[in-house]
C-alpha cells in the first residue's frame, strides 16, 4: 500500500493511543523550528529560490533541474511534503474538461509511472483506472464530451454501461446509473512519496534543499526579484517561485511590492476504513460519483472515500501561521450527507469499522482553475499554486510548464486558461474569496453545462448603465469581474424558467438571441461593450509611434483619425494580443483590448516600452463607458443626434472622430462593430453615458432600435469568421494561420516582434489553419449542440478541435471555428496545411462521441450569402414557372 498513508495511519493510531497528541505536538514543533541545529547553512545567493516543499515546489525543482538548471534552492518552512500534499487523496485522474489540464494530468500520470525506477524511491503507484459514474442523461452527456477529447489525445478511454461498472467494482449499486465513463489508465500514488521522490531526484541534480527555513518576505528592486529573506538569513536571487500551497495569499503580500495570489482555504473531508473482511483488490478502479458528490478508492484493503459538499467551510480567512497542516477537527455532522451518499453507492459498507474522518485544508481558486505564471508587477516572481484539490493530477504537468516558462520564457503549451495575469486586483479581496470559494467547491462535481456563470462577487465592475439596462430586462454574465449583457428577456417572458433553463441542447434564449440578430442585421441595436480594456500611449516625441511599431505588427504610422486592427505577438509570431488602435494625434493612441486583456496586455506593454519619462501609458478602461451601435440604420441615428454627416466619404470604414452626441462633447466615435455588421463603437465619458444611452434610445425609436447583448454578438461575429483572442487566437497563434495577413505589413520600414517567425512561416507554410465548419445534418431542435473543444475529423481522421460555435440565424445552421493540423498517417510528423488540402477533405464534428458532416471554409460567410440568396431567388423563380 501507499508509504504516505501508511505513515498517516501510523500517526492515527498513535494519537488514538496518545489523547494529549495535538496540544503536545503543536509545542513540539513550536520549538523545533527555532531550536533544532541546521547542519547546513544556507547560500548568499542562488539563481532560483522556491517557497514550498510539496508536490509542487518539488516539482518545479526536478524540472529545472533537468532543463539544466543547478543553481536552485528550495525551502520548506517545515518538512518536505507535510503540508497539503501529505493528506492528499493520491488519485491520479485524467478526466477534465480544459484542454491544459487534461495535457498536465497525463503527463504527471507517466512521469509518476517510471519515477519510483528513476530514483529508488517508492511512490505507491498502482495503475487502476478510473470509473465516473452518471445518474442523470445530463451528466452522462457531460462525461460523452470529456471522452472524445481524451480518445483523440491518445488516452484510452470508454463510455460503458452500468452491467459493466458493476463487473469492474462488484460492491458499487448501480441502480440508479445510466451509464459512465471508464478511464483504464488513470492511478493512484502516495503524493507525499511522489514529492520525496522528486525532491531526490532534484537534490541528485545539484538542487539545495532546506527543511524548517520560513520565508518572510521578497526583496524587489526597480521592480525586479533581487532576495529572499528568511529565518536563517537572506539569500540573493534573480527567481523566486510562490509554491506556498495555501499560503501562498499572505507570501504575496508580504512582499515589498505585493503579489495578488487569489486563492483561499476550505475544510476538505475523507474517510479512512479498516479492511474489508475480504480485502478490496489494489487495482480495483477509482469510483467518481460526482451526482453523489463523492470519490471512492481501496486503501489498504478498505476504502477512502471523500467528496464536495454543498456547504464548505472556508478557514484561515483571517490568516494563521502554521508550520505543518494538522488534522483538522473532525466534524461528523457535516460530513453525513457525503457519508449516506458513500452507503447508497456502497451499500455493503454498512457493517464497515471506521477507522478516521480526516480533515484537512484545501485550497480553491476564483475560477476553479489552478494558479501559474510570473506575476505581472515584479519581474522575476513566478507562482505555482490554487490547485483546486487536483495537485497530484497536476504537479508533474505544472511544474514542467512552469520550468518551460521560466528557462525558456514560455511554457510548451498554451497555459492561458491558468496564467495568474487573468485576475486582476480585484480578485484578491479577502471577502470575495471567501464567498467565492464557498460557491467553487461544490461546483467542483455539479454539472457545469455550456455558458453558466459563477453567482457570488457579481456586480464588481458595472458600467453606468447597468440599472438602466437591468430594468429592461437584461440577463447578466461576467467577464473579469465586469457585468456583461448575456440578452434581454421580452417582457411576458416567464424570467424565472428562463435563469434556471441549463441544457447541452437547444437553450430557451434561442428565439430571443435570434430576434436581437434580425435587428442588428435590418434596424439597428445598442451593446454595452464597456468592459473592454481601454489603454492611452503618448508621448512628447516620436517615441510613442516608434515603440507601438516595434510591439505590434501592423503599420501604425496612419493619419490622424485612422483605427488600424493589429496583433500584439510573440517572438514565436503568436497573439499575445489582438486589438485596434486608433491615432488621436501625432504622438497620441487609443488602444482597445480584449476585457480580460486588462493585467495581460499592461503587465506585457510595460515591461517593454521604453523607461522614458518623455512615454506615458494610461489605463482609461474605467473613463470611458463603450456603445456598439450595430445595424443598417445606426448612421441615420447618430447623424440625427450629432447634426454631422456620417456618409461613408466623411467617416469611411475604420476612421475615429471626437463628436457631440446630444448635448454631450468629447465623445469618441469609431466606425467599427467587431461584427463585421455595419455601425459604430461610441467611447463616452462615464459622466455622459447616462444622456447618451437615453439620447440614442429616444432617437432610435423611430428606426426599431432594441437593446442587445453578447449572444447576438458572438453569433454575427462567428457567421462573418471573426477570431477572438481568448477563444480563437492565443500565443501559439500567428496571423498566418488565421487569415490575418493582410493585418501584418512586413515591409513596414522596421523591425517588429515576431516577424522574423511570419517571414519564416510566409516562406515554409504553416502547419494548422484557422477554418470555419457548416455542419450540414445537424438538428437545431433536437441535437446536442457544439459549444466549443468538440474534435474536428477529416476523411475520418482528428485533424483538430473546435475553438467556438454559435447558431447563425442567417445561414439557420450551427458554424463552429477551429484550427485544422495535417499529420503524418505513419509516422505523425505534422506537415504543412495548403488551402487545398482544407478544401479537399470530408469533414465531421463529434458532439458528445456523435458526428456531424461539416462542410469547411476558409473565407468569410458574405459570398455564402450572396450565392444562399441567388439560389433562394432561383428556387422561387422556378417556382413562380411552375
Amino acid at each position: 500500500a501507499a508509504g504516505m498513508f501508511l505513515r498517516l495511519l501510523s500517526d492515527v493510531r498513535w494519537r488514538a493511543a496518545n489523547p494529549k497528541w495535538r496540544r503536545m505536538t503543536c509545542s513540539r514543533r513550536s520549538t523545533s523550528s527555532t531550536a533544532e541545529p541546521h547542519p547546513v547553512s544556507l547560500p548568499a545567493q542562488a539563481q532560483v529560490v522556491i517557497c514550498g516543499g510539496g508536490i509542487m515546489g518539488t516539482s518545479v525543482a526536478y524540472h529545472l533541474s533537468k532543463m539544466g538548471w543547478k543553481d536552485i534552492v528550495l525551502l520548506e518552512q517545515g518538512r518536505l511534503a507535510a503540508g497539503t500534499t501529505r493528506f492528499c487523496a493520491g488519485i491520479v485522474s485524467t478526466a477534465r474538461h480544459v484542454s491544459v489540464e487534461l495535457k498536465m494530468a497525463d503527463y504527471s500520470n507517466k512521469l509518476y509511472q517510471q519515477l519510483e525506477q528513476e530514483t529508488g524511491v517508492k511512490t505507491g503507484y498502482v495503475k487502476t483506472g478510473s470509473v465516473s459514474l452518471a445518474q442523470t442523461q445530463d451528466r452522462l452527456i457531460s462525461l460523452k464530451r470529456i471522452a472524445s477529447s481524451l480518445n483523440v489525445m491518445g488516452i484510452p478511454c470508454k463510455i460503458i454501461t452500468p452491467k459493466q461498472v458493476a463487473q469492474l467494482h462488484p460492491l458499487i449499486n448501480i441502480h440508479d446509473l445510466v451509464g459512465a465513463m471508464y478511464v483504464p489508465e488513470d492511478a493512484l500514488v502516495s503524493s507525499a512519496n511522489v514529492s520525496l521522490a522528486l525532491a531526490t531526484a532534484a537534490s541528485r541534480n545539484g538542487v539545495q534543499i532546506h527543511e524548517r527555513t520560513s520565508v518572510s518576505h521578497v526583496s524587489v528592486q526597480k521592480g525586479h526579484v533581487t532576495a529572499v529573506e528568511t529565518d536563517r538569513g537572506q539569500i540573493q536571487c534573480q527567481y523566486f517561485v510562490n509554491c506556498a500551497g495555501q499560503w501562498a495569499y499572505e507570501l504575496g503580500h508580504s512582499g515589498e511590492e505585493p503579489v495578488n495570489i487569489p486563492l483561499h482555504a476550505c475544510e476538505h473531508f475523507y474517510l479512512l476504513t479498516h479492511p474489508l473482511k475480504e480485502p478490496l483488490a489494489s487495482n480495483l478502479p477509482t469510483i467518481v460519483d460526482p451526482d453523489g458528490r463523492i470519490y471512492i478508492r481501496n486503501w489498504q484493503g478498505g476504502i477512502l472515500s471523500g467528496g464536495f459538499e454543498k456547504n464548505p467551510k472556508p478557514l484561515f480567512t483571517e490568516g494563521r501561521n502554521q508550520l505543518e497542516i494538522h488534522n483538522l477537527q473532525e466534524d461528523w455532522d457535516h460530513f453525513e450527507p457525503l457519508l449516506s451518499a458513500l452507503l447508497r453507492r456502497m451499500p455493503d459498507l454498512e457493517a464497515l469499522q471506521i477507522m478516521q474522518l480526516v480533515n484537512c485544508p484545501e485550497s480553491f481558486t476564483p475560477d476553479m482553475r489552478c494558479i501559474m505564471g510570473e506575476s505581472p508587477t515584479v519581474r522575476g516572481y513566478f507562482v505555482l499554486a490554487g490547485m483546486n484539490s487536483a495537485g497530484i493530477s497536476y504537479g508533474g504537468g505544472a511544474g514542467k510548464y512552469l520550468a518551460e516558462w521560466m528557462v525558456n520564457g514560455y511554457p510548451s503549451e498554451n497555459v492561458w486558461p491558468l496564467d495568474l495575469k487573468r485576475f486582476g486586483a480585484l480578485q484578491s479581496s479577502r471577502t470575495f474569496l471567501r464567498h467565492r470559494v464557498m460557491e467553487v467547491m461544490p461546483l467542483m462535481y455539479d454539472l457545469k453545462v455550456p455558458r453558466w456563470d459563477f453567482q457570488t462577487g457579481r456586480q464588481l465592475r458595472t458600467s453606468p448603465l447597468y440599472d438602466r439596462l437591468d430594468a429592461q430586462g437584461a440577463r447578466w454574465m461576467e467577464k473579469h469581474g465586469f457585468e456583461r449583457v448575456k440578452y434581454f428577456v421580452p417582457p411576458g417572458k416567464d424570467l424565472l424558467d428562463l435563469d434556471q433553463s441549463k441544457t447541452f441542447y437547444k437553450p430557451d434564449w434561442f428565439d430571443i438571441v435570434g430576434s436581437e440578430v434580425k435587428c442588428c442585421k435590418e434596424a439597428v441595436c445598442v451593446i454595452d461593450m464597456s468592459s473592454f480594456t481601454k489603454f492611452e500611449i503618448s508621448s512628447t516625441g516620436d517615441e510613442a509611434l516608434e515603440s507601438l511599431q516595434y510591439l505590434f505588427s501592423n503599420d501604425l504610422d496612419v493619419p490622424v483619425g485612422h483605427v488600424v486592427h493589429t496583433g500584439m505577438l510573440n517572438e514565436k509570431g503568436g497573439y499575445e494580443n489582438d486589438c485596434s488602435i486608433a491615432r488621436l494625434s501625432k504622438r497620441s493612441f487609443f488602444m482597445i483590448s480584449p476585457t480580460d486583456q486588462q493585467v495581460h496586455c499592461w503587465a506585457w506593454l510595460k515591461n517593454r516600452l521604453p523607461h522614458d519619462s518623455n512615454l506615458t501609458m494610461e489605463d482609461v478602461t474605467w473613463k470611458y463607458t463603450a456603445l456598439n451601435l450595430i445595424g443598417p440604420r445606426a448612421v441615420d441615428v447618430l447623424s440625427e443626434l450629432s447634426y454631422a454627416p456620417i456618409t461613408p466619404e466623411h467617416f469611411p470604414s475604420l476612421f475615429c472622430k471626437e463628436m457631440s452626441v446630444g448635448y454631450a462633447n468629447g465623445i469618441r466615435v469609431m466606425s467599427i462593430t467587431h461584427t463585421g455588421e455595419p455601425g459604430f463603437m461610441l467611447y463616452i465619458p462615464i459622466e455622459y453615458a447616462l444622456h447618451v444611452y437615453n439620447e440614442v434610445m429616444n432617437m432610435g425609436q423611430k428606426y426599431g432600435i432594441r437593446n442587445a447583448g453578447y449572444y447576438a454578438l458572438r453569433s454575427l461575429r462567428i457567421e462573418k469568421f471573426f477570431a477572438f483572442w481568448g477563444q480563437d487566437l492565443d500565443a501559439f497563434t500567428t496571423p498566418m494561420e488565421c487569415g490575418r495577413e493582410f493585418q501584418v505589413k512586413l515591409e513596414k520600414g522596421m523591425q517588429f516582434v515576431g516577424q522574423e517567425a511570419l517571414l519564416e512561416q510566409k516562406q515554409n507554410g504553416v502547419y494548422k489553419r484557422f477554418t470555419m465548419f457548416i455542419l450540414e445534418d445537424h438538428d437545431t431542435d433536437i441535437d446536442l449542440w457544439p459549444w466549443w473543444g468538440e474534435p474536428i475529423f477529416r476523411n475520418g481522421r482528428y485533424v483538430g478541435k473546435t475553438t467556438s460555435s454559435a447558431y447563425s440565424y442567417t445561414l439557420e445552421r450551427h458554424v463552429c471555428l477551429g484550427f485544422v493540423q495535417h499529420f503524418d498517417e505513419k509516422t505523425g510528423e505534422k506537415l504543412v496545411v495548403t488551402a487545398d488540402f482544407i478544401n479537399q477533405g470530408e469533414y465531421e464534428i463529434d458532439i458528445a462521441g456523435q458526428r456531424f458532416q461539416a462542410k469547411a471554409k476558409l473565407y468569410p460567410f458574405s459570398s455564402l450569402f450572396t450565392h444562399r440568396r441567388r439560389k433562394d431567388e432561383e428556387e422561387l423563380s422556378g417556382y413562380q414557372r411552375e
